[in-house]
């Protein structure tokens, strides 16, 4: 377990705190690019203001509005906020079990290589990795295989399967409310690349949003799935109680004491998306 403060908070908060912030500040930069490319910084209002009134389709329904662009700059930064608030969580995951169950970062990070039918190479990653035999303390690495065991048997993975496993690979999502198919054709397809390599696949969900369909898929394909449920007290469904009983850290802990901080950062960047101004 990690040291206290004199406050009974945990003396990794900070740093902890800081890996989260600092993916969700990114936020606050957000410029549109309205179809300039994908490179670049995106537009200033005045950039927009000139580009739209150049047009002359536009420029005669008035879309050279401010407020217009504000809209743009909203909807935007409302997808980048979850994405960012992801991108921090996945680092903080992987940072997390790095320091609990003593892992090195070369300990926590997976990836594997695929080849396309033009025969070019391309390395994929997933969020996180746990090698059982990396855990050097004997009740964590024991723990640790306990509900590997008991999360293989509630999706009725091969006995022989199982035997294979050296360890667990995570994919970890702020939420999935999405449908997306190609999104989850790739994921089983990481699941079943997971297997022949020898480790069990996880999908650490944060939040409680999840489609009921993609979930139910998803254990159908062997991958284990724990979301943000708060009190239920089951590592092999919830994301908060594998952290604790399982990793050994109070992540919803963590969550609950810096909820004031995460409101007042999360109320600045609305405002900023919300107003037609750059910064």
């Amino acid at each position: 377990m990690h040291n206290k403060n004199e406050y009974g908070m945990s003396t990794k908060d900070d740093e902890y705190l800081q890996i989260v912030l600092d993916a969700i500040r990114v936020c606050a930069r957000y410029k549109p690019k309205f179809g300039q490319g994908a490179k670049g910084e995106g537009l200033t209002l005045e950039q927009f203001r000139e580009l739209y009134q150049r047009d002359a389709f536009y420029s005669w329904f008035g879309l050279d509005n401010p407020m217009m662009y504000a809209a743009h700059k909203a909807a935007g930064g409302m997808t980048s906020i979850y994405r960012q608030i992801g991108i921090g969580c996945e680092k903080l995951f992987r940072r997390v079990m790095k320091d609990s169950l003593d892992l090195s970062e070369e300990d926590v990070i997976w990836s594997y290589q695929v080849t396309s039918a033009s025969g070019r190479k391309r390395t994929l990653y997933l969020d996180g990795r746990v090698p059982l035999g990396k855990i050097g303390d004997k009740k964590k690495r024991d723990r640790f295989y306990e509900w590997m065991r008991d999360s293989a048997r509630m999706l009725d993975v091969d006995e022989k399967v199982f035997g294979s496993l050296t360890g667990t690979i995570f994919e970890v999502r702020q939420g999935y409310k999405s449908k997306d198919s190609k999104r989850q054709n790739a994921d089983i397809a990481n699941a079943a690349t997971a297997y022949t390599k020898g480790y069990f696949p996880c999908a650490v969900i944060l939040s409680g949003q999840i489609d009921s369909d993609v979930l139910m898929r998803y254990r159908a394909e062997k991958w284990s799935v724990v979301t943000g449920i708060v009190g239920s007290a089951n590592p092999l469904i919830s994301t908060y109680d594998f952290m604790q009983d399982v990793v050994g850290y109070d992540l919803a802990g963590f969550f609950e004491r810096n909820r004031s901080t995460f409101r007042e950062e999360i109320d600045m960047i609305l405002k900023t998306l919300l107003s037609p101004e750059t910064i």
